[in-house]
């Protein structure tokens, strides 16, 4: 990670930042299962077309998802499979416990 220069940093801040939006990240979470319809991709992660379709732009421009082209409608995915391994490894962080986690609950159970 050390080789990361200055630009790198704002653009993986820029990355972060469009998957803080809950939407967004549930499209890309979508998109991980394989590559759906904008209007399939919407409905799943509970948004309206027109929102997807904003979403979509947003997340491509930043290449985190793709669109591919077949006859009249476009199929979205992730951009590529460090994509979806990072989403995989931050997922699998968020539902470990955590010592912090332990020791928070013992202390707010003593103080109870």
């Amino acid at each position: 990670m050390r080789h990361l220069d200055s630009s790198h940093i704002h653009q993986l801040a820029d990355m972060f930042r469009l998957l803080g939006d809950p939407s967004r990240l549930r499209l890309v979470v979508t998109l991980c299962g394989g590559a759906l319809p904008a209007t399939t991709a919407a409905e799943a992660a509970g948004l309206s077309p027109q929102l997807a379709s904003h979403h979509l732009r947003l997340l491509k421009a930043a290449r985190l998802v793709r669109g591919i082209r077949h006859g009249r409608q476009i199929f979205y995915d992730v951009a590529d499979d460090h994509v979806r391994h990072m989403l995989a490894d931050m997922a699998a962080h968020v539902a470990e416990p955590h010592k912090e986690d332990s020791a928070l609950d013992d202390h707010l159970e003593h103080t109870a």
